[in-house]
């Protein structure tokens, strides 16, 4: 990781600029996503220099930030962004949020007009700190007297520590051209997590659990660096597990004990499984109102141990604020002291049999057909899959197999349409050799189309399933329930095979369930980005 650098060798360089690109050499990155502008090209001529970063020229600032995400998902690394002044680092705040409610570590290096400049009106000019002060995790800005490269890789430092998550570095223009002020000395990492002892909390918890009839596991995002741990300890516990959609994929979807995502999207069987439980075992789960739907209701008729390095105002019977890796490290050094209660384990198994869908004959072509058909197409080859927002983020949730982490990328906490294709970008970028699916509909792609380009440029080989259902789905099916669809929300589409045609990219449209098999092989084949527009129900609800 970065904050295990040693910066020792630091080389004397002349500028801010030339400082900030040899700091970010040391600290092993590879690639930034960005767009430039007047007030980081001096940034710009010193990448130049360098071999060892790539930079991605994306359309839209939006999208560096998405595609950084991407980047980091797959990776486990902090993604990188760079943007220029005024509205090229406002562009960037829908992706910044994304990032923060989902903790995904970035640095995104924001240029910003000449801070000796006090006049109230400046070309570009806006209050950075002031518009992420309730989006990231901490703001630097860059001033004459700082060392340049300590402030970068406390950047980096703060980015991955504790709940991880989105810093802004803002540097002026004047700064970046001057002179660089930085020294040589070894830079100490700083981790700002507070961890508590977990020795006086694991008996606690050892009894809460040997004494329970029917323990529940829940998976949520904060165990993405724990999916060792976990595997061992329900291998141990042998105890039903579930998800969050952000905890999908941790655990692997395909083993028997694993039941599915709870919450108002999630499996039926799951919910139950929920509503039935005497003790609930949250890792690393942030309890969203998608995840608890009415909050009154969730686990009302169970205990709730939380282990998470968030502290919760919720009332637990037993809160550990701590990292989910530790404890359960912790808890596998006690095996001897755990018991197991398969009688539970195969009680859910009787829930998941009850709830198991039945085919119905369908006139059109639906999400749950397209999905499972793609997941099991598609299974050899381990994708990596992305998604954007709406219905088939939803479905694919509950039809894809997903048996590793970082396999399923989508915006969970913010819920960000146009998120999925330059996520995908940061993806391939990051993972170059896995298949990379962009599961997307026709609302959300329109959000960041632009980004075709991108991939055009790179020859970056994404493969695109637009569930084309003209009409932004989740909200028709919001406004059907509570609004007696009073508003509607069909949309226009234009011919996305044209627009791929447009861009010099391969598409196929699907319009029969007989076309969907040769279509998914031309396009997964083919050598470059891929796009398969696939005509669906329009009124299909999930």
């Amino acid at each position: 990781m970065y904050n295990t650098l040693n910066m020792t060798n630091l080389v004397q360089v002349k500028t801010s600029a030339s400082a900030i690109v040899d700091t970010l050499c040391k600290l092993n990155v590879d690639s930034i996503f960005g767009y430039p502008g007047a007030a980081v090209l001096s940034i710009y001529n010193e990448l130049s220099k360098t071999e060892q970063i790539k930079h991605y020229l994306v359309r839209h600032e939006q999208a560096a930030v998405h595609a950084a995400e991407g980047y980091a998902r797959a990776s486990g690394k902090t993604g990188v962004v760079l943007v220029t002044s005024g509205p090229g680092f406002t562009n960037t705040i829908t992706g910044i949020a994304n990032a923060y409610a989902d903790s995904t570590p970035l640095v995104i290096l924001a240029g910003d007009v000449n801070n000796s400049n006090n006049s109230e009106k400046v070309f570009q000019k806006i209050n950075i700190e002031a518009i992420t002060k309730n989006c990231c995790k901490k703001t630097f800005t860059l001033g004459k007297d700082d060392n340049v490269s300590m402030v970068i890789k406390k950047a980096f430092d703060e980015a991955e520590s504790g709940i991880k998550g989105p810093v802004v570095v803002v540097l002026p223009r004047n700064i970046l051209e001057a002179e660089a002020n930085f020294s040589t000395d070894t830079l100490q990492n700083e981790n700002t997590s507070f961890s508590e002892n977990v020795d006086d909390k694991i008996s606690e918890f050892i009894k809460l659990i040997n004494s329970a009839q029917s323990p529940l596991l829940l998976i949520g995002g904060g165990c993405i660096d724990s999916a060792e741990e976990v595997e061992k300890f329900v291998s141990m516990l042998q105890i039903p597990v579930v998800s969050t959609l952000m905890g999908i994929g941790i655990y692997p979807s395909e083993n028997n004990l694993y039941i599915g995502m709870i919450g108002l999207n999630g499996i039926e069987a799951a919910n139950e499984a929920l509503s039935q439980c005497d003790l609930l075992i949250a890792l690393g789960a942030a309890f969203s109102d998608r995840s608890t739907c009415k909050k009154n209701d969730f686990a009302k008729n169970c205990k709730v141990v939380s282990v998470n390095l968030k502290k919760s105002k919720r009332n637990f019977e037993l809160q550990i604020n701590t990292d989910v890796k530790i404890f359960l490290q912790k808890c596998l050094e006690n095996k001897q002291n755990f018991q197991t209660q398969a009688k539970w384990r195969y009680e859910v198994d009787a829930y998941k049999d009850e709830f198991f869908p039945l085919e119905k004959e369908q006139q059109y072509l639906h999400s749950s057909f397209v999905l499972e058909t793609l997941s099991e197409y598609t299974k050899y080859y381990e994708p990596i899959v992305v998604t954007d927002v709406g219905q088939h983020q939803m479905l694919t949730a509950q039809f894809f197999n997903f048996n590793k982490p970082r396999k399923f990328i989508t915006s969970g906490g913010l819920g960000t349409m146009g998120f999925g294709l330059p996520a995908s970008i940061g993806a391939y970028v990051a993972k170059p050799n896995n298949l990379i699916l962009n599961i997307t509909g026709d609302g959300s792609f329109q959000m960041n189309l632009q980004e075709l380009a991108t991939c055009r440029e790179n020859q970056i080989p994404v493969k695109i399933i637009i569930m084309n259902n003209s009409y932004l789905g989740m909200v028709r099916q919001l406004q059907e329930k509570i609004y007696q669809n009073r508003y509607q929300v069909e949309m226009i589409n234009p011919d996305f095979t044209k627009i791929a045609e447009a861009y010099d990219l391969f598409a196929i449209r699907v319009q029969k369930k007989e076309e969907l098999i040769p279509a998914l092989e031309k396009a997964i084949n083919h050598p470059g980005t891929a796009i398969v527009d696939i005509v669906i129900d329009s009124f299909e609800n999930i």
